[in-house]
């Protein structure tokens, strides 16, 4: 594993050779410390819980007679690991198996889970489907209200705070908020990033039609997946003071990869991974 920098020297947006065969090194992990401390989250207690549920879509090796075999693997890594590991870095890794030789799939899993804990700095959980079971692969949208159904103006394209407010001082209520309109891109490509969005919080009621442009907001905002997730939850945290809050975006992939990062400060239980339609 290539030891952690910072992005801008990362393999994104460079010409890339790749590796058939199997080299761990090629993953490059990025200390998640690096943006929350623009977060004002120092080291030490996070005020959050949660797991970024990775998706790989083109897992490719060989089996001991050279036949190639597929899969689709879930990978699980829990939010107060030390680093991220760079997608691109990511499926660069994944691509080096293709023409790697393995005893089976345990022989697989094993390698996987040394690598991956290796570079986001902690243990993380992973699990095939193989072609016999792609059939039950759960699909579905993210449940709640429909924020996009709002006919608002918008005029700003990078988050703006003070666009977030909630009746603090009237009866917290629990609701939970849906959007498909988030947008951000790649903290050194530039290149646009999806995602649906879901809002969990039990407070005093939030104000939609400035959570949608504050959502909105982040349509020319440059920061990776996770990063944009915490930075959500905690602008929230801070303007509208709910009492519990969850934060969790479903993105689309790239490179075969999806990343769907969770942020929470209530036991609702790991959110579900069926796949949403633009998945």
């Amino acid at each position: 594993m290539t030891a952690p920098f910072k992005p801008d020297e990362s393999p994104l947006g460079r010409p890339t050779t790749y590796q058939a065969h199997y080299d761990p090194s090629l993953l490059f992990a990025i200390p998640r410390q690096y943006k929350r401390d623009e977060l004002g989250l120092s080291n030490g207690t996070l005020p959050f819980f949660g797991v970024d549920i990775w998706n790989a879509y083109e897992m490719s090796w060989l089996n001991m007679r050279g036949k190639p075999q597929v899969a689709m693997a879930k990978i699980i890594v829990p939010a107060d690991s030390p680093n991220i590991v760079e997608s691109k870095s990511f499926k660069l890794y994944l691509n080096s198996l293709n023409q790697t030789k393995l005893g089976g799939t345990e022989a697989l899993l094993e390698l996987l889970r040394e690598d991956l804990s290796n570079g986001f700095g902690a243990p993380v959980q992973i699990s095939l489907t193989l072609p016999e079971n792609f059939s039950k692969v759960p699909m579905g949208e993210l449940d709640g209200m429909l924020l996009d159904r709002l006919d608002i103006e918008v005029s700003e394209y990078s988050p703006n705070v003070s666009l977030l407010s909630s009746a603090k001082d009237e009866p917290a209520i629990e609701e939970t908020l849906v959007s498909h309109l988030l947008k951000s891109n790649c903290l050194v490509t530039g290149q646009p990033d999806w995602a649906s969005v879901q809002i969990k919080y039990v407070g005093g009621a939030i104000d939609q039609a400035g959570l949608l442009q504050y959502l909105i907001g982040f349509r020319e905002h440059n920061e990776f997946h996770e990063q944009c997730v915490e930075r959500i939850f905690m602008d929230i945290m801070r303007q509208c003071k709910p009492q519990k809050l969850a934060v969790y975006a479903r993105y689309t992939r790239r490179g075969g990869l999806d990343i769907n990062p969770w942020r929470s400060n209530f036991s609702t239980g790991q959110p579900s991974n069926a796949r949403n339609a633009r998945q």
